[in-house]
């Protein structure tokens, strides 16, 4: 299926004459604007580890993941204290969320951390996590903040039986 129309130029300012060019024949797709969406809820997890997993492993970095990302984003709009993931976080992650946390306080002149009272609190909406070694493991996690969608990606290790955050990016 393919539509043209004549386009319309204004006409210049010293001249009275308004010019038409033909337009060119452009395809339109025969369907637009729809997206492949499964519409039903997650029961369980997704998995996608790059290295076999015992699945109760998992559901518990699963479910301590999504306790650290709620800290997280709390931390970076000035809710809670940095301190709270000091020994989850090695020295660099620690530090640029840390920064985050200053900044957003400076910006709304307050004190990060003391428990500012927002109209919309950000919300860990869901959670993937791919396993790249037994004691390495990826997330991307999806934060609803009101109308409005944020994303986050993390990186953790396996260091003295403790998983560690050793990236966090804010997208």
């Amino acid at each position: 299926m393919t539509t043209s129309s004549p386009t319309t130029l204004a006409p210049h300012p010293r001249s009275s004459r308004v010019v038409q060019l033909p337009r060119r024949p452009v395809a339109v797709a025969p369907v637009q604007g729809t997206l492949a969406l499964e519409l039903e809820p997650l029961l369980e997890p997704p998995t996608a580890e790059v290295v076999p997993l015992d699945p109760r492993r998992h559901r518990g970095l699963h479910d301590w993941v999504v306790r650290f990302a709620q800290a997280a984003v709390e931390i970076a709009g000035g809710d809670r204290p940095a301190e709270q993931l000091v020994r989850h976080t090695d020295r660099d992650t620690y530090a640029d969320l840390h920064r985050r946390a200053l900044l957003v306080a400076r910006a709304g002149c307050h004190r990060p951390g003391l428990g500012r009272v927002m109209a919309v609190r950000p919300r860990v909406h869901s959670v993937r996590l791919c396993f790249l070694a037994a004691d390495v493991a990826e997330a991307s996690v999806h934060v609803r903040h009101g109308e409005r969608s944020r994303a986050l990606a993390a990186r953790f290790e396996l260091r003295q039986h403790r998983w560690v955050a050793t990236a966090l990016e804010f997208g």
